[in-house]
């Protein structure tokens, strides 16, 4: 079968691989229906994900159908449509069991996937720990709309849960790509009194402004004194620094007003400066980390309701025969990008 496959830094490609097989009684083989492109793809691609294993198959966003499962293997069967968690966890150490998963002490815990053993993009996937990794996609729910939910939607609920938004806040959401869109649309379920969004892109400014009409939208030269002017008490209540760019964790701690709560979304390529004598007086809560991917039932359920809909991100379908033609697009943001949505090549 045909693998898009981290070759060496710098470098994807396809390679011919065999079909997985079954290797625990915990372990499903999915049938990769939709997968998608993430910015995580391409920290791997420079060299920014130490742990990921060249020669593995990347990807980390799918959706499918179960093709085949172990015996310890219950909740789902073959033929089920399913969402796949970023996350591979075992559900009984400390950290699972504290709702950590991204920290799962087992050697398949946390991000694998795509990263450490072998991902989406391809043509089959085998999924450890399929009893938390795999949720049934219900039947009124499409792959688009459900293609999100293990990766990049579930990285916005929980940086929504973690922020613990009330609804006399006023939230600041630093940067309008995918994942910061999945912020926005979680944080929008816990009907703050104002959302910001900060962009600096101009096609991504609009985007916010036609989709999300409710929002504040403003470009990071004028945030601080925007941010300022639209809170109560000097500055945002919550930030959430989705951005990852060279000066958004600092304009995170800026907009911030004293005692508020700065989670930490992004992933960045080098180091950020911690400048405590100029923080002095803040107060503020730091929240950081990995998605922890464990409400990934409670988001299809919300999905299915109607209450979340991430179909407006997907702006580009391609077979996976040309999914270098994809990241080209993914990468370089070309031809208004924010999402791509690649399916199997017909047979």
């Amino acid at each position: 079968m045909k693998a898009f496959t981290y070759i060496k830094q710098g470098v994807f490609g396809f390679t011919e691989k065999e079909k997985p097989i079954l290797i625990d009684e915990h372990d499903a083989i999915v049938r990769v229906t939709m997968s998608s492109i993430c910015t995580s793809d391409l920290h791997i691609k420079h060299g920014s994900v130490p742990r990921a294993v060249p020669g593995i198959t990347v990807g980390h966003e799918m959706v499918g159908v179960v093709d085949e499962v172990g015996e310890k293997v219950t909740h789902v069967k073959p033929g089920d449509r399913v969402t796949v968690n970023v996350e591979t966890y075992c559900g009984e150490c400390f950290y699972c069991q504290h709702g950590y998963v991204n920290n799962c002490t087992s050697p398949h815990g946390g991000w694998a996937l795509g990263c450490r053993i072998d991902g989406g993009q391809t043509e089959y996937v085998r999924v450890p720990y399929a009893t938390t990794g795999l949720n049934r996609i219900p039947d009124n729910v499409s792959d688009e709309q459900a293609l999100f939910v293990g990766d990049i939607l579930a990285t916005g609920f929980w940086a929504t849960r973690i922020s613990e938004i009330k609804e006399e806040d006023t939230v600041l959401i630093i940067g309008a790509g995918p994942t910061g869109v999945c912020c926005l649309l979680c944080t929008l379920l816990k009907n703050p009194q104002k959302i910001i969004v900060c962009e600096k892109s101009e096609a991504r400014r609009a985007f916010i402004r036609e989709h999300y009409p409710q929002v504040l939208v403003v470009e990071p030269e004028d945030c601080e004194a925007f941010v300022k002017e639209q809170s109560l008490h000097g500055g945002a209540d919550v930030v959430m620094e989705v951005a990852g760019g060279p000066d958004t964790f600092q304009l995170a701690w800026q907009c911030a007003r004293p005692n508020a709560i700065v989670t930490i979304v992004a992933m960045y390529d080098k180091p950020q400066l911690l400048p405590l004598p100029d923080m002095y007086g803040k107060n503020l809560i730091f929240k950081t980390g990995g998605v922890d991917g464990c409400d990934c039932e409670e988001i299809l359920h919300l999905i299915s309701q109607g209450r979340i809909d991430t179909t407006p991100l997907i702006t580009h379908h391609f077979p996976l025969s040309k999914i270098e033609e994809a990241y080209d697009i993914f990468e370089n943001r070309k031809d208004g990008v924010i999402k791509i949505a690649i399916y199997p090549d017909a047979k």
